[in-house]
């Protein structure tokens, strides 16, 4: 792929920016959707077991899907790094750069999971589970574990796809792997035919071996479109790795606030931590139903960036930022009139008197949510890792803070702990802001960049 100026000045950005940010984002939207959908019915069934199981699978996603998040800078990265390669021209460094990423990918979760499996117990444990709770967390943790490499090679092929502006393939991907999901969920956590009723064990079974279905797709699709090559050298994973460490580092920072977070609402009792279990499930999906707008944010930022134009890049900072706000507020007006809904499907009874309060500062947060996550998309675009580490250090720190104070009092509520989490959000979108209007600092996407 030889990518002249001629092909640059003629994207279909700069003659229809909205419609190519609609184009994109769309089947992002879609495909992202897609797994906080399964989450909630994986919610919705384990609800009518009861408050304890709920509870349980709230400290195994929690747990699960913060570890994952650490790993998931392989996938940012990627999609940056061919983003970027993508603007150059340069079709050669593609298959090697994908390639490198997906073995990197497998090696880190095969080594987490060799760690995680015996220690399961101790990290349900840490995040206040203990009892019934803690038996059913930990085995739910455990096999879900066994899907790891293949949650990391849907992550890293997602993030090489979007890189080439491929919207529509992970759309394909994420639909079978979560429609997979929602069939094995039923039979196996209700048992069906000749299989058994595993509960909670068969919640994780369906996820596991749904993601692996989704990882043997991707790896077809990936070396169709680029062709996956063994000619590397775990060397050259240096510089991909370098990329990544101040992305380790901020995920990791966000991880330890949503552990924190978990933790605080699990220890307040069974009921206040199934009434977060559904709030974060929502949260969950509302983040990525914002992130659409960032996914597609990055890539065209990666692509005009890489390619030199960095005047076309601040374009579609500016113009994905106006949608992504407007749609946060679309999603705050959608919260507040749902909460009924969500409260008498989702929400045990006996968790409901906890619920109304922290759902409504969450619905409140949507807008702040928007910026948080389009500043995200913009500066990895930019490849602007280390700024973004700094400011979910220090919002992290504020807001892991704050949860501790939550904690001490005996007489706080659930609720504290989502007006915590909105002061963290908060932080987050003003320093990601900040970078862009009025571009605080030497920051990449600086007038003095632009050699266009």
């Amino acid at each position: 792929m030889k990518t002249t100026p001629f092909q640059l000045d003629s994207h279909p950005f700069l003659h229809r920016p909205n419609r190519t940010i609609l184009y994109l984002s769309l089947p992002i939207l879609f495909s992202l959707i897609a797994e906080p959908v399964t989450g909630l019915v994986d919610t919705g069934f384990v609800a009518r077991l009861g408050a304890v199981p709920l509870a349980a699978l709230g400290v195994g996603t929690s747990a699960l899907t913060s570890i994952f998040w650490i790993f998931g800078f392989l996938g940012i990265a990627t999609q940056t790094e061919v983003a970027q390669i993508s603007g150059r021209g340069d079709a050669s460094a593609l298959s090697k750069t994908v390639s490198l990423a997906l073995v990197l990918g497998v090696i880190a979760s095969l080594i987490m999971s060799g760690l995680l499996l015996p220690g399961a117990a101790l990290a349900s444990a840490a995040l206040g589970a203990d009892g019934e709770v803690l038996r059913l967390a930990t085995e739910y943790m455990r096999l879900r574990l066994l899907g790891a490499p293949a949650v990391i090679i849907v992550v890293v092929g997602f993030g090489a796809l979007r890189g080439l502006q491929d919207m529509r393939t992970p759309l394909w991907i994420a639909l079978g792997i979560n429609l997979s999901n929602i069939i094995l969920d039923y039979a196996l956590i209700f048992g069906w035919a000749f299989i058994p009723a595993l509960g909670v064990a068969g919640a994780a079974l369906a996820s596991t071996l749904s993601q692996w279905l989704g990882a043997i797709w991707m790896l077809w699709e990936v070396h169709r479109r680029l062709g996956l090559t063994g000619a590397i050298h775990l060397r050259e994973g240096l510089g991909l790795l370098r990329v990544g460490r101040d992305l380790l580092l901020r995920t990791g920072s966000l991880t330890l606030f949503t552990l924190m977070a978990t933790r605080v609402a699990t220890q307040m009792g069974p009921e206040a931590g199934a009434a977060h279990q559904v709030i974060r499930q929502v949260w969950f999906f509302s983040a990525l139903l914002l992130d659409s707008f960032s996914n597609t944010a990055q890539s065209l930022v990666g692509y005009f960036y890489g390619s030199g134009r960095v005047a076309y890049a601040r374009r579609v900072a500016n113009s994905t930022t106006k949608w992504s706000l407007a749609t946060g507020f679309v999603v705050l007006a959608a919260m507040l009139l749902s909460a009924n809904l969500v409260k008498s499907s989702l929400v045990p009874p006996e968790a409901a008197g906890l619920f109304l309060h922290s759902w409504i500062i969450f619905a409140l947060s949507q807008p702040v949510s928007a910026l948080a996550f389009i500043t995200d998309g913009i500066h990895w675009g930019a490849s602007d890792y280390r700024y973004l580490r700094n400011g979910m250090i220090l919002a992290t720190a504020v807001g892991v803070a704050g949860l501790y104070a939550v904690a001490l009092d005996r007489s706080s509520l659930l609720s504290h702990v989502w007006l915590v989490t909105l002061l963290w959000v908060s932080l987050r979108a003003l320093w990601g802001v900040l970078r862009l209007f009025p571009r605080v600092g030497r920051g990449p996407l600086g007038a003095s960049s632009d050699s266009s």
